[in-house]
C-alpha cells in the first residue's frame, strides 16, 4: 500500500468510525469490553457484508472477462 493509499484509508475509515460511534449507545460503550463488543457487532452488521459483496462483484468481474479454456 503506498502513502497516499494509506493516508486516504485512515481518513475514510475515521469517517466510517464516526457515523458508526454516532449510531452506537453510548452507554453501551463504558468499558473496553463494551467498546469492543459495540465495534464488532458494527463490523459484521455494516463493514463486512459490503467488503464481502465488494469483493464478490470484482471476482465475478473477473471471470467474465477470461476467455473460457
Amino acid at each position: 500500500m503506498t502513502p497516499e493509499q494509506e493516508q486516504a484509508l485512515k481518513a475514510h475509515l475515521q469517517a466510517v468510525a464516526k457515523i458508526l460511534y454516532e449510531d452506537s449507545d453510548p452507554d453501551g460503550m463504558q468499558t473496553l469490553e463494551g467498546i469492543e463488543m459495540t465495534v464488532r457487532q458494527k463490523i459484521q452488521a455494516h463493514v463486512s457484508p459490503e467488503l464481502g459483496f465488494f469483493l464478490l462483484e470484482r471476482l465475478q468481474a473477473q471471470q467474465q472477462a477470461e476467455p473460457e479454456p
